[in-house]
């Protein structure tokens, strides 16, 4: 199994990223990891003290959980991946089954904080994008997709999502084997990535 750790910050166009290394591969031999599913369970917490958790810390995710899942994983067994809910700041009660895959893909913006998560990656990817563009992005899927208002966006922005960029995930990129641009021209890097991966999963 190719384990693909994919990181960077909020908005910088991971998800983009994936869906262009994933074109063209067979579906049925690739799969997806969210660090989103991972986030901490927080039942134990009242709804208000859960939203003023800080997402964007390293130890609001479940860093065990991920690693122990890509572990069954590789020894080629079923994992429950969590569902996470933004609305309620907590998990559901659903989960998603998820099958090992010749190619197993990880993205979120800590994944590549964490030292042992990190070791299981055979490739370390790093999407690099213009703090100003990752804000504009963030603030349209924030108040279309999570329900937020645009001063809502802007506070936590200012206040949690930009001090943690520059403490924990900017810095994650010295770790990266290679760095992408977030350039929707830039097929040079994700053809690298594609050959690899086909010469893995032939």
């Amino acid at each position: 199994m190719l384990i693909i750790g994919i990181a960077g910050g909020t908005g910088s166009g991971k998800t983009t990223v994936v869906h262009q290394i994933m074109n063209e591969l067979p579906l049925t031999e690739v799969g997806i990891i969210s660090q989103d599913s991972y986030y901490r369970d927080n039942s134990h917490l009242s709804f208000e003290d859960r939203a003023k958790i800080n997402f964007d810390h390293p130890r609001a995710i479940d860093f065990e959980l991920l690693a122990a899942h890509l572990t069954e994983l590789k020894k080629g067994n079923v994992i429950q991946q969590p569902v996470y809910s933004f609305v309620t700041h907590n998990r559901t009660d659903d989960t998603i089954v998820t099958h090992p895959r010749k190619v197993m893909i990880v993205e979120g913006i800590l994944i590549l904080s964490d030292p042992k998560l990190r070791e299981m990656f055979d490739i370390k990817i790093y999407v690099h994008a213009d703090s100003d563009e990752r804000l504009i992005r963030r603030l349209r899927r924030d108040i279309a997709e999570r329900g937020r208002d645009m001063e809502e966006v802007l506070n936590r922005y200012q206040t949690t999502l930009k001090p943690m960029h520059e403490q924990f995930i900017e810095p994650t990129k010295a770790h990266a084997d290679i760095i992408i641009p977030n350039d929707r021209y830039n097929t040079v890097a994700i053809d690298v990535v594609r050959a690899v991966i086909n010469q893995r999963i032939l």
